[in-house]
C-alpha cells in the first residue's frame, strides 16, 4: 500500500496538471474529465463543469500525485475548497540534484518558505508554496534522519 497525496481545486486542475507534470518530469499523466462520463439525464452537469477533472493522476521519480476539481454544483455537499497550510506534498530523494530540479521548477510563480540547504535532520531541506498556493517540502535523506534518532533513542 502507497500513500498518495490527493489535490482539489476550483475548477483549474487541468492547468495544475500541466504544471505538475513538467516540473516534476512525469513519466505518466492521466485524466479522465466528468464529461468522459455517460450523464445521469435526471442529473445532468452543467456545461461550465463537464471540462472539468473528475480524476487524475501524474506518476514521478517513483511518487505519485491525483488531483480533481471540486464541481461548483457540488459544493452544497463538499463544502467550498479552502486553501491552506495543513496539507504538504514531502518530496525525500537522496539525488540532491533531482531536488534541486524540483524545486526550481516548482518555485516559479510561488514563493520560497525556506531554501534548499543543509540542516541538522537533513543535508538538503527546504519548503515552498507554489504557484497554485500548494505547500511542498523537500528531503534528501529523512529516513536516514528518522532512523538514527530512534536507533540513539533506545
Amino acid at each position: 500500500m502507497s500513500a498518495v497525496a490527493y489535490l482539489n481545486f476550483d475548477g483549474i486542475a487541468e492547468q495544475a496538471i500541466e504544471f505538475y507534470a513538467e516540473a516534476l518530469n512525469a513519466t505518466e499523466v492521466k485524466k479522465v474529465k466528468f464529461k468522459d462520463f455517460p450523464q445521469d439525464p435526471n442529473y445532468p452537469l452543467p456545461e461550465n463543469e463537464l471540462n472539468m477533472i473528475m480524476e487524475s493522476s501524474i506518476e514521478f521519480a517513483g511518487g505519485k500525485i491525483m488531483m480533481s476539481d471540486l464541481l461548483p454544483s457540488m459544493k452544497s455537499v463538499t463544502g467550498e475548497l479552502v486553501k491552506g497550510n495543513n496539507i504538504l506534498i514531502s518530496l525525500v530523494n537522496d539525488d540532491k540534484q533531482t531536488l534541486e530540479n524540483y524545486f526550481s521548477n516548482l518555485s516559479v510563480g510561488g514563493y520560497v518558505i525556506m531554501p534548499l540547504s543543509n540542516m541538522p535532520w537533513s543535508s538538503c531541506f527546504g519548503m515552498l508554496v507554489d504557484k497554485f498556493g500548494v505547500s511542498w517540502k523537500f528531503n534528501s535523506d529523512a529516513d536516514k534522519f528518522l532512523d538514527n534518532v530512534i536507533s540513539n533513542k533506545q
